[in-house]
């Protein structure tokens, strides 16, 4: 009895190694959970400072926990290189959100999912976000659905995942 594998064609492998060696900037979505502890959201504002410093356009969300953290490094480090994509309109954002966004020269707003709820929301804004980068980095929980769902969808997109956990 033959078992089918599921091999990786040869020019995905080539276009993931190509993208891995590019010593240029890349496009690098960093997505996380919300519910980040102070010392691990000091530590993503320092490496999206450092991927920005380095040159690298740095998209994400517009939520609290990791992406306000991601999007605080960036914006010290060169606000022209972030690309913020809201999930919902910029009044759906929490207060404290909202002053940070209102600083970010590249703000993409979907008011058209304001009647979504912010669970079908945030997964259109998931799949727009890694369509637009070559790399996805996510800091998760092992329950967090919707961020382990996009990490499946990138790599099947042939994205570079690199994907933490909290627990």
């Amino acid at each position: 009895m033959s078992q089918s594998i599921n091999l990786p064609r040869v020019d995905d492998f080539l276009q993931e190694l190509a993208t891995i060696q590019q010593t240029g900037s890349k496009r690098i979505a960093l997505l996380g959970s919300r519910h980040v502890p102070i010392t691990h959201q000091n530590l993503i504002e320092i490496m999206s400072y450092a991927l920005v410093l380095e040159g690298n356009r740095l998209i994400t969300s517009g939520a609290t926990g990791t992406n306000f953290a991601a999007i605080r490094g960036a914006l010290r480090a060169d606000p022209s290189l972030l690309t913020v994509i809201l999930p919902q309109s910029l009044e759906r954002q929490p207060r404290e959100s909202r002053d940070q966004l209102e600083q970010v020269m590249h703000l993409v707003e979907n008011p058209e999912n304001d009647t979504l709820s912010l669970a079908e929301a945030s997964t259109i804004c998931n799949q727009e976000i890694i369509s637009r980068c070559q790399q996805l980095i996510c800091f998760a929980f092992h329950d967090s659905s919707i961020l382990l769902n996009t990490c499946k969808e990138a790599e099947e997109q042939r994205k570079i995942v690199t994907l933490f956990y909290f627990d």
